[in-house]
């Protein structure tokens, strides 16, 4: 094979895991959107087959691994190309906890079910949207090697650290409020710490961008946009 030709195979075969991943997150995004509605809803069958879902995620993930190996065996990739792969199966392997956060969710309204509820939380709401945000955004900086969109990700993640505080001290009111709200106040408490570790993965998610698109690390506050 001519350095030219395997050239090209190198470049058809990164765009061919770049899809499979993102195949992926496409499939982690709707399960996070379904857990959320089973959560709105208290719908119980949407949250099963949020369960159900996460399956042919961990699947995906072991996929998308094995087809990196693989490049990696096979051409030996340097500078660019490199980074692609190695931040693709992280990527991945965040995609797969993000997954797991979305089944946490489902089975918290599964352990809701049929309990009276607190009503409507403005803070968790908007937890979700952030955190979903986050996620949608980080993975359009991937598709389009924007280093900017990722920083602007990065810098999100406070917002959602700070409603986390606000969540739990609302809950714990309700808790002080009426012990017979404690069940579903402590699901919730364990919903909000889910958005919040999806919002963390969404900002790694972020932060491996940086590095494939500019070669620089920023992870643990070591540069900040």
């Amino acid at each position: 094979m001519s350095p030219t030709s395997g050239a090209r195979h190198l470049t058809d075969e990164l765009a061919a895991l770049s899809s499979s991943l993102m195949d992926m997150a496409a499939l982690v995004e709707e399960l996070l959107h379904t857990a959320m509605e089973a959560l709105r809803e208290q719908a119980v069958e949407k949250a099963q087959s949020v369960i159900l879902g996460d399956r042919e995620v961990d699947a995906m993930e072991l996929e998308v691994d094995d087809a990196s190996i693989n490049l990696l065996a096979r051409h030996q990739p340097v500078a660019r190309d490199l980074r692609l792969i190695t931040t693709t199966m992280r990527i991945s392997n965040d995609l797969e906890r993000i997954g797991d956060h979305a089944v946490n969710l489902a089975e918290a309204v599964e352990r809701m079910a049929g309990k009276p509820v607190l009503g409507r939380l403005r803070e968790l709401d908007e937890m979700a949207r952030i955190a979903q945000g986050m996620l949608t955004d980080a993975l359009n900086a991937f598709v389009r090697r924007d280093a900017a969109l990722a920083r602007e990700v990065i810098l999100r993640d406070d917002q959602v650290d700070s409603l986390l505080d606000t969540v739990f001290r609302i809950l714990l009111t309700h808790m002080m409020e009426d012990p017979r709200n404690i069940g579903v106040a402590m699901s919730l408490i364990l919903v909000s710490r889910n958005l919040e570790r999806i919002a963390d993965l969404a900002t790694n998610i972020a932060e491996d961008v940086v590095y494939m698109v500019e070669g620089q690390t920023i992870k643990h506050g070591d540069e900040l946009p």
